[in-house]
C-alpha cells in the first residue's frame, strides 16, 4: 500500500470571490483567516461578534498536487478524507466526485480514472453551516431543543459538532474546513478492511481472538501474520491463511501484564501488528496498541436498588473524574501536545475517568492514546446532546449509522474505553412536551436504544452500552431516581440551593454537577483591556455564556465569604468558591460509598478564555478546584461532617485502594489566633473500597465557649508516620469568622535553575493560601496553614530565574487577603 498525503498547503477563498488566502490542512476557515491576518482574534474582547459572517458564507479549499506514474500503476487508488466539516462537494480535475454531509465520518472515493500523471487539482466546496441548518429546519421541520441564548441553532439536521453553534460556556463559531487528514491511498490485490481484537481472561492467561476482514480486488491466496509485542519485545507471533477475505487469529498471552485504571495499578500497553500478504508480497499493515484488561459497567441489585459502578479486572472502583469538552472551538487544533496538558492534569488530580460529553466531537486518536497511557477510563457519549434528532428520517438514520460504525471501529481497541453512551440529556429533556411532540418516544428509542445499541453490540461486543445520560433503567420518566442509574444534579447553581443540598442526595452515580468560576487574572487579562476588568463590564459579560452566571457566583459568594477587594481578588475568590462547592459534593458522595460509586464533575477543561465550570482553563492553568480535586480525589481521604446544632464532627476515612489500611486520625482544634484548644489521635482501619465512619467528635463544650466564629478543626490522616490526607472543618461560614492577619512568611530556596522550594509559615491560621506566577507549576496550592506550622511547596517556573527574581514575581494570597488591603 502507498499513501500520498494531501495535508499541508492549500488555497482558500470565499466561494465565487477572487480573494485567496494561504490555507493549512488539517485546519478550518477560522484558523486560516487568523493566520492570514484577515480577522482579529475572536477571543479578545468582543471580537467574536466580528467573525459571525464566516459561518454564514460558503468556502472553497483548492490544491494542485503531482501524481507519479507509479501511483497510477496500482490496482486501486482512493481519495480518503478523514474529516470534512461538513456539507461538502468534492471536485477532482473538473469532475464532481462526491458530496458529503457528516463531519464525523471517514469517506473514501475511487479516483483512479480521474487522476493523471503530473498536476492534478482537487477542490472542496463547503456550504455555509448556518444557511444549511436553517434550510433543513425550514424544509424538513425544526427539531425541539435548547437553542438561544445558548446556541444559534440546534444543528439537529446536520451531523456536526453541536457546541460549534455555541454553548453556555463557549463561543458561537460554526466552522468549515478539512479538519482531519486527507490522502490518496493506492494498493494492489487486497487491503485490510477491519481488525477486531477480542480478549478472554483466565487464570494468569489472556487469549486474544483477532478477527481480520480483508477487501480484495482479485482472487488471490491471502495470508496474515500477527505479531504481539510489549516494549519492543516479541511476545507471540503466528501466520494464518485467509478463507475468502476473512480469518480469525488466536494468540495466548501467559503471565499477562494487566492494564489498570489510574490508582489501581500500571498501564502496560501491547502492540499488535497485522500484516496482509499475497504469497510473499506484503500488501498492507495495520498497527494497534491494546491493554489487557476487563473494564466493565456493573449494575447488580443491592440493598438500595440497583447499583451502578465500573470494575477493572474484577475490582470495583469509585469513578473519580470530570466531564470533557472539546479543547478548542477550532476542531483541528488540539494535537497530542495540546491535549497532554489536560489528560495528564486529570491523572495528576487522582482522576480515573473522563466523560467525553455528547455535545462535542469524537476526539483525535491522540486523546485516546493519552487516556490509555495515563489510565483514564473513558465514558464515551455518542455525539448527540440537548435536543431531539430526526430519527424518523431513514436517510438521516443511515448517515448516523455509518458515523457510529466508523468511530466505534476507530477507537474500540483502546484500553481506556469503558463504555458507550447514547446521548447527553435528551432523555431528561423528553420530560418537555414540546420535545415529545417533535420526536416521540418510539423514534427516540429507534436511535438511542436500537440503532446505537445494535452498532455497539455488532462492532464492539465486549463494550457496555448505556442509553443516555442521565438514565434511569426501567424508570425513564424520572431522571433523578436515587435508586438506579446516573443523575445530572444542578439544584446547586441553576436551582440556587445551598451547598449543603448535596448532602441530601444518595445517588448511585453522579455524572454531572458543577459550579462556575472566573479564570485567574493572567488569563482574564489576555482577553480584556484594562477598562474591561470589572465583572459587570460589557466584555466580561460577553465572555460569560451562562445567563445566570455572574449573578449566581455573587449570590453564593455572599453566602460564604466577605466581599472581595478588587477585580483580581474577586476572580481568585470565585475559584475558591467553586472548589468549595465541588468539595462539598464529592466528599459527601465518597463518604456514601458503596451506595454512590462515581462523581464526574462538570467540567475539566475550557475551549476559550471565559468564566466557566472548568477546573483547568483553556491555557492549561489549574484553577483552585483542580488543586482541591487532587486532595478530595486522593486514594485515602479524611473528611468531617459538622453538626453545629449538636456541636459534633463525624470523622470519616474513605479508602479507594484494594486493601484495608491501618491509619491514625489526628484532630487538632484551635481558635482563629492559632491557640490549641484540644487535640487527639484515633486509631482506625480504613476498609478497602469503602468508607469508614471513624468517630463522632463531641466539641459541644468548646463550641459553647469559643463560638462557631472562633473554632477550626484540623484533620490529618497518618499512615506509617506519613500524612496522606488532611482536611479542615468549620462550624460557621468563613465570612463570619474572626480571622487575623496571618502575616505569611515566604522563604525560597533553589533546587536548580527552574525548580524552587517555597516554604510558607503563617503567624495565625490562613485559609486557601495560594501562590501565583503565570504558567508556573505548583506541587500544591490553595492550602490551609495552621499557625507556626511551615509548609513547603515545590514551584517549577516556566523559565529559569534567580531566587531574587522569583521573590519579586511570586504573589502569595489567602482568604484574609481577598477582603483586606493588608499585605
Amino acid at each position: 500500500m502507498f499513501i500520498q498525503s494531501l495535508n499541508g498547503s492549500w488555497r482558500l477563498n470565499q466561494t465565487e470571490t477572487d480573494t485567496f488566502y494561504a490555507a493549512t490542512v488539517p485546519g478550518c476557515v477560522h484558523t486560516d483567516l487568523l493566520a492570514a491576518g484577515a480577522i482579529p482574534d475572536p477571543f479578545y474582547r468582543d471580537n467574536e461578534r466580528l467573525q459571525s459572517w464566516i459561518g454564514e458564507a460558503d468556502w472553497t479549499y483548492t490544491r494542485t498536487f503531482k501524481v507519479e506514474d507509479a501511483l497510477l500503476a496500482y490496482d486501486a487508488v482512493l481519495l480518503r478524507c478523514h474529516g470534512l466539516d461538513t456539507i461538502a462537494t468534492l471536485t477532482l480535475n473538473g469532475t464532481e466526485i462526491a458530496k458529503t454531509e457528516n463531519m464525523f465520518r471517514t469517506y473514501e472515493f475511487d479516483v483512479k480514472d480521474l487522476l493523471k500523471a503530473g498536476d492534478n487539482t482537487l477542490s472542496i466546496a463547503f456550504r455555509s453551516p448556518m444557511e444549511y441548518a436553517r434550510y433543513m429546519d425550514e424544509t424538513m421541520g425544526e427539531m425541539a431543543g435548547w437553542v438561544e441564548p445558548m446556541r444559534v441553532n440546534s444543528g439537529a439536521w446536520i451531523r456536526k459538532e453541536p457546541c460549534n453553534y455555541g454553548w453556555d460556556w463557549g463561543p458561537k463559531m460554526p466552522t468549515a474546513g478539512i479538519w482531519r487528514d486527507i490522502e490518496l491511498v493506492a494498493y494492489n490485490t487486497a487491503r485490510i478492511d477491519d481488525v477486531l481484537i477480542m480478549q478472554d481472561h483466565g487464570e494468569n492467561v489472556v487469549d486474544l481472538s483477532i478477527k481480520l476482514q480483508a477487501e480484495s480486488l482479485a482472487n488471490a491466496d491471502l495470508s496474515a501474520k500477527v505479531t504481539l509485542s510489549l516494549d519492543g519485545a516479541n511476545i507471540s507471533e503466528t501466520t494464518v491463511d485467509l478463507t475468502g477475505d476473512s480469518a480469525e487469529i488466536n494468540l495466548t498471552v501467559s503471565d499477562p501484564k494487566l492494564w489498570w485504571v489510574n490508582g489501581l495499578g500500571e498501564q502496560p500497553l501491547y502492540d499488535v501488528k497485522v500484516q496482509l500478504f499475497a504469497d510473499e508480497t506484503l500488501l498492507d499493515t495495520l498497527d494497534k496498541r491494546i491493554g489487557l484488561r476487563v473494564l466493565r459497567l456493573e449494575t447488580p441489585e443491592d440493598a438500595w436498588g440497583r447499583a451502578m459502578f465500573f470494575s477493572c479486572n474484577g475490582v470495583p472502583f469509585f469513578a473519580k473524574g470530570a466531564n470533557w469538552i472539546p479543547a478548542s472551538p477550532y476542531p483541528s487544533v488540539p494535537n497530542r501536545e495540546f491535549l497532554d496538558v489536560f489528560v495528564k492534569g486529570a491523572a495528576d488530580t487522582n482522576m480515573n475517568m473522563l466523560r467525553l460529553w455528547g455535545g462535542g466531537i469524537y476526539e483525535d486518536d491522540s486523546f485516546y492514546d493519552l487516556c490509555d497511557e495515563y489510565g483514564i477510563a473513558i465514558w464515551h457519549d455518542f455525539i448527540f446532546a440537548c435536543g431531539v434528532y430526526p430519527s424518523f428520517n431513514d436517510d438521516w438514520m443511515a448517515n448516523v449509522r455509518a458515523e457510529a460504525i466508523d468511530n466505534v471501529r476507530r477507537v474500540r481497541h483502546h484500553a481506556s474505553l469503558a463504555m458507550w453512551c447514547g446521548n447527553n440529556e435528551i432523555e431528561q429533556g423528553m420530560m418537555d412536551p414540546s420535545w415529545v411532540k417533535s420526536v416521540g418516544w418510539d423514534d427516540y428509542h429507534k436511535l438511542f436504544r436500537d440503532l446505537l445499541g445494535d452498532v455497539v453490540a455488532e462492532y464492539d461486543p465486549q463494550r457496555d452500552y448505556w442509553q443516555a445520560s442521565p438514565h434511569s433503567p426501567g424508570n425513564e420518566l424520572d431522571p433523578y431516581d436515587q435508586t438506579v442509574g446516573d443523575t445530572h444534579l444542578w439544584s446547586v447553581w441553576h436551582g440556587k440551593e445551598p451547598f449543603e443540598w448535596y448532602r441530601t442526595r444518595q445517588d448511585r452515580f453522579c455524572s454531572e454537577f458543577g459550579f462556575q468560576s472566573f479564570p485567574e487574572p493572567a488569563t482574564a487579562n489576555e482577553f480584556s483591556a484594562p477598562e474591561d476588568r470589572n465583572i459587570t463590564s460589557y466584555v466580561m459579560e460577553h465572555h460569560q455564556r451562562s445567563q445566570i452566571g455572574n449573578g449566581t457566583i455573587i449570590h453564593y459568594m455572599l453566602d460564604w465569604y466577605q466581599l472581595p477587594d478588587g477585580f483580581d481578588n474577586l476572580l481568585w475568590l470565585s475559584q475558591i468558591l467553586q472548589g468549595m462547592a465541588m468539595k462539598y459534593a464529592v466528599e459527601h458522595w465518597r463518604r456514601n460509598m458503596p451506595r454512590t460509586m462515581g462523581t464526574l464533575y462538570w467540567q475539566l477543561n475550557d475551549m476559550w478564555p471565559a468564566p466557566s465550570w472548568a477546573s483547568i482553563d483553556w491555557r492549561g492553568r489549574w484553577k483552585a478546584l483542580n488543586y482541591m480535586a487532587r486532595r478530595f480525589y486522593q486514594p485515602l481521604l479524611v473528611s468531617g461532617v459538622e453538626d453545629t446544632g449538636a456541636g459534633t464532627v463525624d470523622i470519616h476515612v474513605t479508602n479507594d485502594t484494594t486493601a484495608d489500611v491501618a491509619a491514625t486520625v489526628v484532630y487538632t482544634v484551635t481558635d482563629v489566633a492559632g491557640k490549641a484548644i484540644t487535640r487527639g489521635e484515633i486509631e482506625t482501619v480504613a476498609r478497602a473500597i469503602n468508607n469508614t465512619h471513624v468517630t463522632t467528635l463531641d466539641l459541644s463544650e468548646q463550641l459553647a465557649e469559643y463560638t462557631a466564629r472562633n473554632l477550626l478543626v484540623y484533620l490529618d490522616l497518618m499512615v506509617d508516620g506519613e500524612r496522606v490526607s488532611n482536611n479542615l472543618v468549620l462550624f460557621g461560614r468563613p465570612k463570619h469568622m474572626l480571622f487575623l492577619d496571618p502575616q505569611i512568611d515566604v522563604a525560597i530556596s533553589a533546587v536548580d535553575a527552574s525548580n524552587y522550594d517555597v516554604t510558607l509559615t503563617a503567624q495565625a491560621p490562613a485559609l486557601y493560601v495560594w501562590l501565583s506566577l503565570p504558567d508556573a507549576q505548583f506541587s500544591d496550592n490553595f492550602i490551609d496553614l495552621q499557625a507556626d506550622q511551615p509548609v513547603t511547596l515545590r514551584v517549577v517556573t516556566p523559565a529559569a530565574m534567580s531566587v531574587t527574581d522569583l521573590a519579586k514575581k511570586l504573589d502569595v494570597g489567602s482568604l484574609y487577603h481577598t477582603y483586606t488591603t493588608s499585605s
